[in-house]
């Protein structure tokens, strides 16, 4: 019988905290919940947990997806939580009876975390998607239309349908209000079937779905770009919306083409290879000089996005970003080893940072265009992440987009890990009363 896991558990006042997951690859959806319960309720006898978990997390694979109405109602026929909250996706992460965090791609698989949270202040939230509040008018608009109160949020889940039009947007208004707030999640998986990819309490739904946690709890966000920079941070001197007319660099300018096109001549042919199909522009998310040796990694933080075209007739790019005058960027190489030492080194500094209080659960929220597909093997970010963090429990799915922080505003991003880390606020006082 395998040891509890070391982060299963934590205490707080007279009560304990406590983390329980299942991992199925049944290919019947009442096999996958079967054993998704039985692996529960043995977590449930040799942990002590006892009673209703506050927020069960469900991620099942998109394998699933005639079957999906059925999900909730049969899960919480058997297993009791205040709120349920999940999505389908291309695949899944989840923690089995063996302790130890899987990737689960292309193939049926079922994942539940079920948490409870002394202390804890859920709010859970479901949105129409279809008409978004004004991005121009008052913040309160935004606030009503999500029905949560801010002040009682420290961080925030997000999962978003995959029919949603208007994401960008969407993300941007909740950051507008709800500033400050962490907020980790990504798009549910594409799937053929008449009903939406998100799970809401016991119904499948379209638009988005979320839960702002708050009082003694809180979620340390973590996103990996994978990616490492390729020669020196240029200024933009001329853009057009999306589109790169002309680099500077001291008192040199050049067309991006060119500017590349002299990175090029540094690098070793292994490098020259994946220019032509791992190349990106990171952005940087500060209007002060990288080059002038600004070492705060946030305000240095760089936006990584894809480039989507070329004009040979001016040496034009176009990104997959609107960008303006002024802003500095750094062409980017995204590969295996790169995103491991990038996971490695951001997952390092979280783990000094939480030493005193190590975090609870681990959510990952996975680009498609990752696992075996970038690293060649299984298990590629939830290896990096429990050798860090050994026995954290995990959870989540493979993403259509990631949703994450990168120099405190959030993005929808694309070829990330989007990580969230439930930790407890030690300075937070009661949450307040629920009605």
């Amino acid at each position: 019988m395998p040891a509890p896991s070391l982060f299963s558990w934590l205490r707080r006042g007279d009560e304990q905290a406590s983390c329980r997951t299942a991992l199925s690859r049944q290919p019947s959806l009442e096999d996958a919940v079967g054993e998704v319960v039985q692996q529960l309720c043995a977590r449930e006898y040799r942990s002590a947990a006892r009673g209703e978990a506050d927020l069960a997390l469900v991620f099942g694979s998109t394998s699933y997806a005639s079957d999906l109405p059925r999900l909730l109602p049969l899960l919480r026929s058997r297993l009791r939580a205040r709120h349920w909250l999940g999505a389908a996706g291309g695949g899944v992460v989840g923690t089995g009876a063996s302790g130890t965090a899987r990737e689960v791609e292309q193939e049926p698989a079922l994942s539940v975390m079920l948490l409870h949270l002394p202390g804890a202040d859920l709010q859970l939230f479901g949105l129409d998607t279809d008409q978004l509040p004004d991005l121009d008018g008052d913040s309160r608009d935004w606030v009503s239309w999500v029905g949560a109160d801010p002040e009682r949020a420290s961080a925030m889940v997000l999962l978003v349908d995959p029919t949603c039009q208007a994401i960008n947007d969407l993300i941007s208004g909740l950051d507008y209000a709800f500033p400050g707030l962490a907020k980790v999640g990504g798009i549910a998986g594409h799937h053929s079937a008449n009903h939406g990819s998100l799970l809401l309490d016991d119904r499948v739904v379209t638009g988005a779905v979320g839960c702002l946690i708050g009082g003694r709890w809180t979620i340390d966000p973590l996103v990996a770009q994978g990616c490492r920079p390729i020669g020196p941070v240029f200024e933009i001197e001329q853009a057009e919306r999306n589109v790169v007319l002309q680099l500077s660099r001291g008192d040199q300018q050049n067309t991006p083409v060119n500017c590349l096109q002299s990175i090029l001549q540094t690098l070793n042919p292994t490098e020259r290879e994946l220019v032509r199909h791992s190349l990106f522009l990171g952005v940087a998310r500060s209007s002060f000089s990288l080059a002038d040796g600004g070492d705060d990694g946030e305000s240095t933080a760089f936006l990584v996005r894809n480039l989507i075209g070329v004009d040979p007739r001016n040496g034009a790019v176009a990104v997959a970003e609107r960008l303006r005058v002024g802003q500095q960027v750094q062409f980017q190489l995204r590969d295996a080893e790169a995103s491991r030492q990038e996971l490695r080194q951001l997952l390092s500094n979280q783990a000094s940072a939480s030493a005193a209080q190590p975090p609870l659960a681990g959510l990952l929220f996975a680009c498609l265009g990752r696992g075996v597909g970038l690293y060649g093997e299984p298990d590629g970010d939830v290896s990096i992440v429990q050798r860090e963090f050994p026995g954290l429990p995990m959870a989540g799915a493979f993403c259509n987009g990631e949703i994450g922080p990168v120099g405190g505003i959030t993005y929808l991003h694309g070829y990330t890990a989007s990580l969230g880390f439930l930790v407890p606020r030690e300075a937070a006082g009661p949450p307040p009363s629920e009605g």
